[in-house]
């Protein structure tokens, strides 16, 4: 194993390893995080379910060894066994299940030191949940109003730009408006009677600045308005970090670091709104009852909680450290290929992480490749691929280097042996340079109509390209706005990707077509959104063309 180093980030929620918060993981695109795998690997025969090792595999579905972190996507964190023995337990019997939540939350309270505690279907629902809680502040006339708050006081929630992430998809849900801030004074200024509470994600900005809790929270304090942080993919810290430097409550996802079920959040902080917010959980009737947490969740989330004070967490980094170990000797012995192990030190995605790097111009494969090849062939493996490190100071910021990431901790026994000799075999393969791209079919350049075709509907965009040589640019109108494109044509084959950008959100458009005549068709490829079909044809401007006179003045009739 080469060098080792430290990386001193420490960022937001659903992310890998590397420092990448999930927000800027979003920005990044889905892609980089794990290959697209709708239509993945090669359909196999479904037949009747059967449990036990293959159950996947029972039904036509290839499992994927994660060596990517606590991705949602491909199932986030394996329960641990004291947490399966506890959710087993619960179903066999029927509960009350306020007096289940009453119970747990001063469970929860005394193992972590806070004033209560909530067990949520997820961290997102617990957003939800507070959300609404802030809204109607325990009043069910005004919690079966949401999402119309009209009539109400507080509808606002505040947020800095650096905390808007897509997950705030569970704050919007409740109705009310986001106003983002970029500045200190802006967050001041924005703090009124209307505001029901503040949002922040963890990491970045939260930790230093003007931007930073305790300063937020001094605004927050006068005001009596709720500090809500979205800890999602941190480890657990008692007594709570967050709580300590002025957090109202923190949300973290159960199935992330703590290994609890993956339906399942947990909400520490104040009671009096804690309360509220399980009153607008199911089972209770309101805008909270779609985000149904069973007695089996509740009991699994807190025996999480009771094995996270009792885990050997240092032996567990220990065991994370030696499947790199075993990764790293075995893939440095293919030529001009290098490793470093990185261990960073903030609480989001705190695992150890092992950058693989070499020059893409010797072995004539690119980390993106490697990722999407293990992805697609067996035996599956999810890994992340060089764009993901370019420009964070990392093993592959050479510009000559690409690379793939393997985070640790979600790695089972035995996993490190399989990916060892698996990107052995795939760095070690002899390969030719690749050709150069074949001369383009034809000249794109000008207007093209697109007709899309999601999944149940239909909709016209418009692309606008300028072409030179291979390399393609324009810009691609979609539903609501107008985005840069940009892409290659190769033949008669043509890629072309565009980024829809809102405020804590992002799609990115890949468009695979083919050439025909002034026709292009082909598949979108929309990352987490799946997949849609297009058709695109060059635009006919009309044929009668009359001459246009400047007027000398102004009209004389209308």
């Amino acid at each position: 194993m080469q060098t080792k180093s430290k990386s001193n980030e420490s960022a937001g929620n659903e992310a890998p390893a590397s420092g990448a918060s999930r927000r800027e993981l979003l920005q990044i695109g889905n892609a980089l995080a794990l290959p697209v795998l709708l239509g993945g690997t090669q359909a196999q025969a479904s037949g009747p379910l059967r449990a036990g090792p293959e159950i996947y595999q029972s039904i036509g579905v290839e499992p994927v060894i994660n060596c990517r972190g606590t991705f949602t996507i491909i199932g986030a964190s394996i329960e641990l066994p004291e947490v399966r023995a506890a959710m087993d337990a619960a179903a066999q019997h029927f509960v009350q299940l306020d007096e289940l939540a009453e119970a747990v939350g001063r469970r929860l309270a005394e193992l972590t030191g806070a004033e209560w505690g909530m067990v949520s279907a997820g961290c997102a629902a617990g957003l939800k949940h507070v959300t609404a809680a802030c809204v109607a502040g325990g009043n069910p006339e005004k919690l079966l109003r949401i999402p119309d708050l009209s009539g109400m006081e507080k509808v606002e929630v505040v947020s800095p730009r650096s905390s808007r992430s897509a997950y705030d998809h569970a704050i919007r849900n409740i109705g009310v408006k986001m106003i983002t801030v970029d500045t200190a004074e802006e967050l001041e200024r924005a703090l009124s009677a209307r505001t029901a509470m503040i949002y922040l994600s963890a990491g970045g900005a939260m930790n230093a600045g003007p931007l930073s809790l305790e300063n937020v929270a001094r605004m927050a304090k006068s005001r009596d308005i709720p500090i809500l942080v979205d800890a999602a993919a941190e480890v657990l810290t008692i007594p709570n970090v967050h709580l300590a430097r002025g957090a109202t409550v923190v949300a973290y996802s159960g199935g992330k670091a703590i290994c609890g079920p993956q339906c399942a959040g947990l909400l520490l902080g104040r009671k009096d709104i804690l309360m509220s917010a399980w009153q607008a959980s199911s089972p209770h009737h309101g805008p909270g009852r779609d985000n149904k947490v069973g007695r089996e969740e509740t009991l699994g989330m807190l025996a999480a909680v009771e094995a996270w004070v009792k885990r050997d967490h240092k032996a567990e980094w220990s065991k994370w450290l030696g499947y790199l170990d075993t990764i790293s000797k075995r893939v440095t012995q293919a030529a001009g290929v290098s490793a470093q192990v990185r261990e960073p030190n903030g609480l989001s995605n705190r695992s150890p992480s092992l950058v693989i790097s070499w020059d893409p111009a010797q072995l004539h494969i690119t980390g993106e490749e490697v990722a999407e090849l293990v992805a697609r062939s067996k035996p599956r493996i999810a890994l992340g691929a060089g764009g993901l490190d370019r420009g964070r100071g990392g093993a592959s910021a050479e510009p000559s280097k690409t690379s793939i990431d393997i985070t640790a901790w979600m790695m089972q026994p035995g996993d490190d042996k399989v990916v060892a000799e698996r990107l052995h075999a795939v760095l070690s393969e002899k390969r030719s340079a690749k050709p150069a791209g074949a001369a383009p079919a034809g000249n794109l350049s000008g207007r093209w109509d697109v007709n899309v075709e999601f999944f149940s509907s239909k909709s016209q965009h418009s692309l606008m390209l300028e072409q030179e040589g291979n390399r393609l640019q324009g810009s691609h109108k979609g539903d609501f706005s107008v985005r840069d494109i940009f892409g290659m044509i190769e033949g008669d084959q043509i890629k072309l990707r565009s980024v829809d950008r809102v405020p804590g959100d992002a799609i990115i458009f890949t468009f695979a077509g083919t050439l025909s005549g002034d026709t292009i068709s082909g598949p979108i490829y929309m990352g987490e959104y799946l997949n849609a079909k297009f058709t695109a044809k060059r635009h006919g401007y009309p044929g009668n063309r009359t001459s246009i006179v400047i007027p000398g003045g102004p009209p004389l009739a209308n």
